[in-house]
């Protein structure tokens, strides 16, 4: 059985979609974990980035690669990814987001399965603006 299933979805997110699924990829944890990235038919390289990855990919983490052929739109392709998890816990980090601690999905989910009243979780977060270089963390 599958623990977490991590939601990707993206769209046009070529700039920064292999640092996305790198820090996916890069979690250390004790437990079965897949990787659904939906593809909204991008029109830049992002497709050739997944394949990219998947092929010199051999970890232990699932990936299930989906590429609509027609664009859903944000919400309708985060309703469908999030509609073919199959893990106890759903992660959701799009393609222009990237995850910093490799421990993150383990901590978390450490932390669910000790306090099984709680529905929902989440960490620190910082937000990088790259037009004007500035930094804000939340949470």
């Amino acid at each position: 059985m599958i623990t977490v299933s991590v939601s990707m979805i993206t769209y046009n997110h070529e700039k920064y979609l292999k640092k996305s699924i790198e820090g996916v990829l890069m979690q250390q944890v004790d437990f079965p974990m897949e990787l659904i990235i939906s593809n909204d038919n991008s029109t830049d390289k992002t497709d050739e980035i997944i394949n990219d990855v998947i092929e010199n990919y051999h970890g232990n983490i699932k990936i299930r690669y989906y590429k609509h052929q027609e664009n859903k739109g944000a919400t309708e392709n985060f309703i469908w990814t999030i509609s073919q998890a199959k893990g106890k816990y759903i992660a959701i980090c799009d393609g222009d987001d990237y995850w910093i601690d490799p421990y993150k999905l383990q901590k978390q989910v450490d932390f669910m399965e000790k306090n099984p009243d709680v529905v929902i979780c989440g960490t620190e977060s910082i937000l990088r603006n790259e037009i004007n270089k500035t930094e804000t963390k939340s949470f």
